[in-house]
């Protein structure tokens, strides 16, 4: 699979999408428990996906003592700004009335 595909794979899906937005609410970083319960999803998915968007270049890991906290990098804040402006559009779009042809 091309990386394109890859992303494309990884993006359109509604969980990934909603922890890159968790990732990017909020003044301070946030940890991976946290993120799984935000997202309501298992901290083993969270964490995969996280180590994805690592691979990725978008977050970033910052550890204290036990705890590992989650940041996004500039691209990180960039896509996640793309997404919201697009759900954004999404929730503004209205299905069309259709028009009824009489005979």
């Amino acid at each position: 699979m091309t990386l394109k595909g890859e992303l494309e794979d990884l993006f359109l899906r509604k969980k990934p999408v909603k922890l890159l937005l968790s990732v990017k609410n909020g003044n301070a970083p946030k940890y991976v428990s946290v993120l799984a319960k935000e997202t309501d999803c298992t901290y083993s998915h969270t964490v995969k996906l996280l180590d994805m968007f690592r691979n990725l270049g978008i977050v970033e890991f910052e550890k204290e003592g036990r705890i590992k906290y989650v940041r996004l990098t500039q691209d990180g804040m960039e896509l996640a700004t793309d997404f919201e402006t697009v759900l954004r559009k999404f929730s503004k779009l209205k299905p069309k009335e259709k028009k009824i042809v009489k005979a």
